[in-house]
């Protein structure tokens, strides 16, 4: 097979789902002795300028004619329709989320990356998505076939089974970066009518990604009197995430939409009684017996799934159970590179 050359823009080392999914591709291709390399393009993309655009013209076309381009959806999806033409044929499109729904963006905007991002999608000569849900959508709203497209859902690590705070005082957990699309003003709007009830939160996740939606959530906690409950942890460590993991009793996830949602296989992984939203792939990332799942954006509904499981001990070792017991089924990696390394093998120019 010629080589896979997988471009990704930003920076890789980001602690986003997305960037977490493309470092753990190149990794198990190394290992599996595939031959794969990254290439850093710029990272103003999904927006960029008119330099970028050269720049990323310029180190795509330095790359080895017979080598498979695998593109990461976040630049790919923002090409121009010329630049997706000169390379039809040549490239797999890695799609985490389609870049139009992306929560915050005006209709103009959302509208103007849809229409973009269907154009580039006509000249991929595969595509590869996180999730059946993403999948749907691809065929239903940006006309993709659906014999062009593989699903290849994260992989996840074993762990350890948490084992909880030990406490009165009920540990939520909630992994994500602080942007509008994770939702974290809804779950703090649910919390802030649960006062009377013994809970904490912590929420791990960048700070620096969309400042104004940080500034906002530091304003509502304070404003609510959330303050000593509710602590925004920033991005940790692995170490430090395990323990967040290892001492939770409850992982909340409030997002709006999800391609995928992998810190949810992530809880699974651990054992952790899960409440999420229906939002996206969410609805189906996580199995009903281990998830309570309310509507994405509902704050009363959040609320009162909040008030259930907070209430009933009972029900969360249940669905604790039932989170253990598909920690088993869940994907590896190692298949999932495997999967990719495929589909970039039968685009072989």
């Amino acid at each position: 097979m010629s080589e896979i050359v997988f471009a990704i823009p930003g920076d890789l080392s980001l602690p986003t789902g997305g960037y977490a999914y493309d470092r753990r591709l190149l990794a198990e291709w190394r290992e599996m002795g595939v031959a794969a390399r990254h290439l850093p393009l710029p990272g103003s993309f999904p927006n960029p300028g008119e330099a970028e655009l050269a720049e990323t013209g310029q180190a795509i076309l330095s790359s080895p004619h017979d080598s498979v381009l695998l593109i990461d959806g976040l630049a790919y999806g923002a090409f121009p329709e010329g630049i997706a033409a000169g390379l039809a044929g040549r490239v797999v499109a890695l799609v985490h989320h389609p870049l139009g729904l992306e929560t915050g963006l005006s209709p103009v905007q959302a509208a103007e990356f849809v229409r973009r991002e269907t154009a580039a999608l006509r000249y991929a000569a595969a595509v590869v998505v996180t999730s059946e849900t993403t999948k749907r959508l691809l065929v239903a709203d940006f006309g993709v076939p659906a014999e062009k497209i593989t699903v290849a859902e994260p992989g996840v690590d074993p762990a350890e089974r948490a084992a909880g705070s030990g406490g009165e005082t009920v540990e939520l957990l909630a992994v994500g970066s602080l942007v509008p699309r994770k939702g974290y003003d809804v779950l703090i709007a649910a919390l802030e009518g649960l006062t009377g009830k013994p809970w904490r939160l912590t929420i791990v996740g960048a700070d620096d990604r969309a400042l104004g939606t940080t500034t906002a959530l530091k304003t509502q906690i304070a404003a609510a009197g959330l303050s000593e409950r509710i602590r925004l942890a920033g991005t940790l460590e692995q170490a430090e995430l395990d323990a967040a993991y290892a001492k939770a009793d409850l992982f909340v996830m409030p997002s709006l939409f999800e391609g995928y949602g992998m810190v949810l296989t992530e809880a699974l992984a651990r054992g952790l009684p899960i409440l999420c939203t229906t939002g996206g792939a969410a609805a189906e990332t996580a199995p009903d017996e281990a998830a309570l799942k309310v509507p994405p954006g509902d704050v009363a509904a959040l609320r009162a799934g909040l008030a259930q499981l907070l209430d009933d001990a009972n029900e969360r070792r249940q669905r604790a159970d039932a989170a253990w017991r598909a920690a088993s089924t869940l994907p590896r990696w190692r298949e999932t590179a495997t999967i990719i390394a495929e589909v970039c093998a039968k685009v072989s120019p």
